[in-house]
C-alpha cells in the first residue's frame, strides 16, 4: 500500500532532505583524486549526527535478503562499472573515475534518500555525456510527478529519453517509496509505459533515481553481497532525489535551495 503523507509530515521531510543536501554539497567538494571512499564515508556520518540525524544505511538489511549482511557504512559509494551499494574503503580515487555517492538519512522520525554522480579530476568524453544524460533523466522524470499522471508516465519518460541518447536504464534496479520506512511501496521502475501503474496522488512521497550504462543493462552482485555492477563491466551512473506530491505539483524535498 502507498502510504499518504500528512503536511506536517512532509514539512519535516522537507528539512531533512534540505539537510542532506547540504552534507552532500560538502562530500562533492571532497570527492578529488587522491581521497578514499571511507574518508568520505566518516564524513557523511559525522555530519550527519552532528545534524541530529541517523544513517538511513548504516545496519540497513532490505526485506528478504537476509544471506547478506547488514549493510556497514553510512554512504554508499560506487565507482565506475559498480552501480549503486557500493561499500567505502581503502581505495583511492583517481583521475578518470566517475563516483557515484547515496546517503540517505532518518530525522525526526522520517528518511530522506538522494544521490549524484561525480567526475573524479578530468574524465573521458563518454563519462561525461553518461552522467549529464543520467542527472537530464531524472530532471525529465521529475516533470511528471503531479497528481493524476501514473508512475508509469514516469517511467516511461525516463527511458525513453535515456535510450534516445544511446544508452540503457538498470532494470532490475529502481526507485522506492519512503518515510517511515527507507524503502516503502510502490517500486519505481526506469523503463514502462504510458498510463500503466498507480495513479500519483497528493501527499505521496518517493525517491525517482535512474540508474544507466553505457553498454548492457544486466547487472551482478559482486562477491561483498551488496554491490550491484553492470555484468559488461561498463560504466554506470545514478542520480536521486526525494520528492513528495502537493496540489502545486512536485516539491523535490532534497535540494538546498
Amino acid at each position: 500500500m502507498i502510504s499518504i503523507k500528512t503536511p506536517e509530515e512532509i514539512k519535516i521531510m522537507a528539512e531533512g532532505g534540505k539537510i542532506l543536501a547540504k552534507i552532500m554539497k560538502e562530500l562533492k567538494k571532497m570527492a578529488k583524486p587522491g581521497i578514499t571512499t571511507r574518508e568520505l564515508d566518516g564524513v557523511a556520518e559525522t555530519l550527519i549526527l552532528k545534524s541530529g540525524g541517523k544513517c538511513s544505511f548504516k545496519g540497513y538489511q532490505e526485506p528478504g535478503d537476509e544471506p547478506a549482511e547488514p549493510f556497514p557504512a553510512c554512504l554508499c559509494t560506487s565507482i565506475n562499472e559498480e552501480i549503486v551499494h557500493g561499500i567505502p574503503s581503502d581505495r583511492i580515487l583517481k583521475a578518470g573515475d566517475i563516483l557515484s555517492l547515496d546517503i540517505g538519512m532518518k530525522y525526526k522520525g522520517l528518511h530522506s534518500d538522494m544521490a549524484v554522480t561525480l567526475p573524479v579530476g578530468k574524465i573521458s568524453f563518454e563519462a561525461q555525456r553518461l552522467i549529464r544524460v543520467t542527472k537530464k533523466a531524472l530532471k525529465r522524470g521529475i516533470r511528471k510527478v503531479r497528481a493524476g499522471n501514473t508512475f508509469g508516465d514516469i517511467s516511461n519518460t525516463i527511458q525513453r529519453y535515456v535510450e534516445s541518447q544511446g544508452f540503457a536504464v538498470i532494470r532490475d534496479l529502481c526507485g522506492h517509496g519512503i518515510g517511515r520506512e527507507l524503502h516503502e511501496d510502490p517500486k519505481i521502475l526506469n523503463y514502462g509505459k504510458r498510463h500503466t501503474g498507480p495513479k500519483i496522488k497528493e501527499g505521496m512521497v518517493f525517491c525517482l533515481e535512474p540508474m544507466v550504462t553505457v553498454g548492457d543493462w544486466k547487472i551482478k552482485k559482486i562477491e561483498n553481497g551488496q554491490a550491484f555492477v553492470t555484468a559488461d563491466g561498463s560504466l554506470s551512473a545514478h542520480f536521486e532525489h526525494t520528492m513528495a506530491v502537493t496540489k502545486n505539483g512536485c516539491q523535490v524535498l532534497t535540494q538546498d535551495s
